[in-house]
């Protein structure tokens, strides 16, 4: 064992004789969420031709018996620190990867369920009611719950697609997507929405559009349902934002404060469903 990927924790780089690969340890309690990731990650393998970087899986254990789940994946080069200003390239090319990965045509199953938000495993609705969430929060739930995305074709979704679940080499080029434990079947709205509310509140509501514009350039289309897919993703966060100002910093945006990303987040919910309110 050479080091801890992430926050003194799994992953962990591992080295032998004549290469590195990465191990990813999972509580027995979360097996599902590596069945996830060994089935997406397959799922993706075979779907290689459609262009979006994913590690080698070179084995896993799934026995519930040991106490753990392990994974075991090729080792990509690249970083995953948050550069500190919008770089428009990079924006575009995750929003290329995002329709990529969408490309993929999927049927539901037990290890890759029907997703219908990013990050479905934590229920932020509940953290809403026992936290106490303000009126914005409140009339975003009511404005998502009455409306009806016109996009319902499926295919492979990530989950949890942000900046800190992919790699890049110091060309700025994409060398990995990562952390597929929360992939499934669902609209492309769930990854897009997923990047650009991370856009905003990592640069400001304006990166976003840098997200949409490599995605629409990459599927050929424009995008559906834009303002309702980044209104559910901006729910899908802790109301005080929890512990992803953390997460931020340790891809290097310690400046990315719980205040600072509140803000962010805010505005660009408020946008979200002021486009809702109009388009309706």
């Amino acid at each position: 064992m050479v080091r801890s990927l992430r926050l003194g924790g799994s992953p962990w780089l591992l080295r032998t004789d004549d290469r590195n690969a990465v191990l990813r340890v999972t509580a027995a309690e979360r097996m599902r969420e590596a069945e996830t990731e060994v089935a997406a990650m397959t799922c993706a393998a075979r779907a290689a031709n459609a262009g979006f970087p994913v590690a080698e899986l070179l084995g896993y254990d799934l026995a519930e018996q040991t106490g753990y789940a392990l994974v075991l994946t090729g080792h990509l080069p690249g970083s995953s620190i948050i550069p500190a200003e919008p770089e428009a390239a990079q924006l575009r090319a995750l929003g290329a990867a995002a329709a990529r990965i969408s490309s993929v045509p999927l049927t539901p199953n037990r290890a890759l369920p029907v997703r219908r938000r990013p990050i479905e495993a934590e229920d932020f609705a509940r953290m809403r009611r026992e936290l106490g969430a303000p009126d914005l929060l409140r009339a975003a739930e009511a404005a998502v719950a009455a409306a009806r995305p016109d996009d319902d074709r499926a295919g492979l979704v990530h989950g949890d697609l942000w900046h800190g679940n992919t790699l890049w080499d110091a060309d700025g080029r994409l060398t990995a997507v990562l952390d597929w434990d929360c992939a499934g079947a669902g609209s492309a709205g769930i990854d897009l929405g997923s990047l650009r509310c991370d856009a905003a509140w990592c640069h400001g509501p304006q990166a976003a559009g840098d997200i949409l514009r490599g995605w629409e350039a990459e599927a050929g289309r424009p995008a559906r349902d834009v303002p309702y897919w980044d209104a559910v993703a901006a729910l899908a966060s802790p109301p005080d934002m929890g512990w992803f100002p953390e997460s931020m910093a340790a891809q290097g945006r310690p400046d990315l404060t719980r205040e600072v990303m509140l803000e962010r987040r805010d505005a660009f919910l408020l946008a979200a469903l002021y486009e809702l309110e109009t388009a309706g």
